[in-house]
């Protein structure tokens, strides 16, 4: 099988942008599609600030900075997409959204073109059989935010061939990435671990057993985490981690894994954690202010 050497991106949300702005340091040319041209200039747009971020912590120098900017090209149509050698999905965390882009982008695609998802729970057998060659589709769940985050996600499906396994094995560690090897079980590895942890922290919240900040101090002193679980599900987003606890619930059948009633409310409200403002913190000021 071929190199790859060109990588089509679907989604230039955080994600989307995130795999883009990586992809392209790493010196692969990268087409960025999203529903609108807006959206595309925006993700650009966070692409740009993102990587002058890096050049001020000296982590890049401005001529790697100017070099990847110059291989992200906007791709308003799929067609530019399906040429590629690599063709990544980073919508939404919704089966059948993912599943109608890929019937999309089907009638574009070149013989050879790899298809990858970034999704973080769902099916990759199941996501492959929507299409034509689920012989070379894998998933490629890269961790949020892509720049900072060393981690990638490796799922096989079942019918994924060993060559593509490879490939993609390759090109994510070719980005200076780790790779870990998950089976095709609902969530994977870190959301399987991860999202639960979120989702009983809220429970606790629900029953009383603490506040927004006694929770979050308590693992961030106590356990020793970075971020507290509750501020951890706003910046992964509350819609996202209901998500995959639905994935988790559905899939696995198992009680435990039951989506929090406060988090369906939270959801219900649209109060879906940073990108809307609003969630277990309000963001609307300059200090983020516990909501319960």
């Amino acid at each position: 099988m071929s190199e790859i050497k060109s990588v089509g991106i679907i989604g230039a949300g955080q994600m989307g942008s995130g795999i883009a702005h990586v992809v392209a340091l790493g010196g692969y040319d990268v087409w960025l599609h999203d529903v609108s041209r807006e959206r595309i200039d925006a993700g650009l747009a966070l692409i740009e600030k993102n990587l002058a971020r890096q050049v001020g912590r000296g982590i890049i120098d401005d001529a790697a900075m100017k070099a990847a900017l110059a291989r992200i090209q906007p791709a308003e149509g799929l067609e530019a997409i399906g040429a590629t050698d690599l063709a990544i999905e980073a919508a939404t965390e919704n089966e059948e959204i993912k599943k109608s882009i890929f019937l999309s982008l089907q009638p574009h695609l070149t013989p050879t073109t790899i298809l990858a998802s970034n999704t973080s729970s769902i099916s990759i057998t199941r996501l492959a059989s929507a299409t034509d060659r689920p012989e070379r589709f894998i998933g490629l769940h890269f961790m949020n935010p892509v720049p900072l985050m060393k981690l990638v996600e490796i799922i096989r499906g079942i019918a994924t061939d060993v060559p593509t396994y490879e490939r993609a094995v390759a090109f994510a560690q070719s980005l200076g990435k780790i790779t870990s090897n998950a089976e095709d079980f609902p969530a994977f590895i870190v959301n399987r671990v991860l999202v639960p942890m979120i989702n009983e922290a809220i429970y606790t919240l629900y029953e009383g057993v603490g506040t927004v900040d006694a929770i979050d101090t308590a693992m961030k002193l106590g356990a020793n985490h970075p971020m507290g679980p509750l501020e951890l599900g706003d910046f992964i987003g509350l819609d996202t981690v209901l998500s995959i606890m639905n994935v988790l619930y559905e899939g696995l059948a198992d009680s435990k894994y039951r989506p929090c009633p406060l988090l369906v409310k939270y959801v219900e409200a649209g109060w879906l954690g940073k990108k809307t403002g609003r969630g277990f913190y309000d963001y609307r000021g300059e200090v983020p202010v516990p909501t319960r």
